[in-house]
């Protein structure tokens, strides 16, 4: 057994100290990502806290304002086109009692018609979603899904992270401590207070942001509509923040750099 741990122990904190050097320099094993944009200010929704969510009227009022990302939520019609609603069925938002998948609607692929393939991003937690985005548009850059964010961390706690290829250009996700106080999740599980500790110990990790953004991957956290939310997200190292409230984080980020 003594033989056995000789030749081990030097194996494994071999691995551990090579892991740990290229986890903070990973720019010896891989190119840094360049996308079209870089944002901090970005409006949920299109910032439905101060006008209509996913309306031209939000979205041209958090632009104004200085937001530099405009987050919107869309679903297939029957007949496979896309509109832009958070909710599959309109009536919390039309008055309808109408899903949209049972509408048919003619629209042109309006991000290939506008040649913003570069400045659009594809976004969903459900991986066969993503994959299916992706074959349609390949061009445009992508985030890590719930599948592949968790193993993101998997890799990041294994060590193997910083040998291996990533293909998305974001990392989006709630601001832990926002659970079961500005947002309420469906699952009983993550209502306990146990359960959100151990998410945010496991997930806000500064060695694990400043990896990816080493590595050119931007990190957004949201739901964060009070200062207190906002200053804690940049704190926690995301290189963006997601509101309800375009104003407020427009004022944020001005205060922040100004100090």
């Amino acid at each position: 057994m003594a033989s056995y741990l000789y030749y081990l122990l030097p194996a494994v904190g071999g691995y551990a100290l090579t892991s740990l050097y290229f986890l903070k320099n990973p720019h010896i094993l891989h190119k840094k990502k360049q996308t079209a944009f870089y944002c901090t200010h970005i409006s949920h929704r299109g910032g439905c806290g101060e006008r209509i969510e996913n309306t031209m009227e939000a979205f041209t009022h958090a632009v104004e304002v200085g937001t530099e990302m405009l987050e919107l939520d869309c679903h297939l019609t029957k007949d496979g086109h896309v509109i832009v609603s958070h909710d599959e069925n309109l009536l919390r938002q039309t008055g309808e009692d109408v899903t949209v998948s049972s509408l048919n609607l003619e629209i042109s692929d309006l991000v290939k018609k506008y040649n913003r393939d570069g400045i659009s991003v594809w976004a969903s937690v459900d991986s066969t979603i993503m994959k299916n985005c992706r074959k349609a548009n390949s061009s445009m850059p992508y985030m890590f899904t719930v599948n592949r964010g968790l193993q993101l961390l998997l890799l990041y706690y294994t060590g193997l992270l910083p040998f291996v290829p990533l293909g998305e250009s974001f990392l989006q996700f709630y601001l832990p401590q926002i659970f079961n106080r500005e947002y309420i999740p469906d699952m009983w599980i993550l209502r306990s207070s146990l359960v959100t500790f151990l998410i945010e110990r496991l997930t806000m990790r500064k060695g694990l942001f400043r990896h990816l953004r080493e590595r050119g991957i931007q990190i957004h956290l949201f739901v964060c509509n009070d200062e207190q939310d906002i200053e804690a997200a940049f704190a926690a190292g995301a290189t963006g923040v997601m509101s309800d409230y375009p104003t407020l984080l427009s004022n944020c980020i001005r205060c922040k750099q100004a100090t």
